[in-house]
């Protein structure tokens, strides 16, 4: 497994909110997970640092190589549910940090296997030498409207209310966490990022950075671009290829 990874402040905002980590585990299994703090400074940064912290320690705590698909799938659940309750908890004991959160995107890939869980608008790709695929739906406002089919996917791009969320790690006590599973072969990449990429980057753009296969490079290069086209938030991306 390659794995790359960056993370940006960006252009316009003061600090950086997003948090990641990554890593391997037994059998040549990789594992990531990426946060986009909410709260401003009621405390978004300390949501991300927190949920990545928890779902690192579980995911490299509890997985091992005889388990089923099924229990990958329940390992990334109970992960963000333990993520959910400490930075609820923790909001609810700090008055200063109430009403933080964050979004958050987690993989697993084992084998051809991409085990994938996420809550926010936070997202999982996966490309090939033929395009990119966007794995993950945002929970948002906008994309209800799109479901609804009350707007077009690009009136959704445009749309005044599209960082929006509709889940978040940390702001109830409990949290709804949709799950994927895919394939990733042989010189396919599986990309995770926060909204800092995708609402500056459209899809085509992403594909054309990473298209030559020089794979540790692509992370630094979507977040180069991210910043050419406005860098208008924190920027935070994750590679992982075969």
């Amino acid at each position: 497994m390659k794995i790359v990874a960056k993370t940006d402040k960006g252009i316009v905002r003061d600090s950086n909110q997003d948090a990641y980590a990554v890593g391997e585990l037994p059998g040549e299994v990789a594992w990531a997970v990426v946060c986009d703090g909410m709260g401003g400074a009621s405390g978004g940064d300390i949501a991300s640092a927190l949920a990545v912290k928890v779902i690192s320690e579980k995911i490299n705590s509890c997985y091992n190589e005889k388990m089923r698909d099924s229990s990958v799938k329940n390992l990334l659940d109970s992960a963000i549910a333990a993520a959910n309750i400490e930075v609820y908890d923790l909001a609810y004991s700090r008055p200063e940090l109430q009403g933080m959160g964050t979004t958050v995107v987690c993989a697993i890939v084992r084998d051809e296997d991409v085990f994938i869980a996420h809550a926010g608008d936070s997202r999982a790709y996966i490309a090939d030498k033929n395009g990119i695929k966007q794995i993950t739906t945002d929970h948002s406002y906008v994309q209800d409207l799109v479901d609804k089919g009350e707007i077009t996917a690009d009136e959704a791009e445009r749309h005044p209310n599209k960082n929006v969320i509709t889940r978040a790690v940390g702001i109830d006590k409990r949290i709804d966490i949709d799950f994927d599973q895919v394939e990733l072969h042989d010189e396919e990449i599986l990309l995770l990022c926060s909204d800092g990429l995708t609402n500056c980057v459209s899809s085509n753009e992403m594909f054309s950075e990473i298209s030559d296969g020089q794979y540790y490079a692509f992370a630094d290069r979507l977040v180069k671009r991210a910043n050419l086209n406005g860098g208008g938030d924190n920027i935070t991306v994750v590679a992982i290829a075969k």
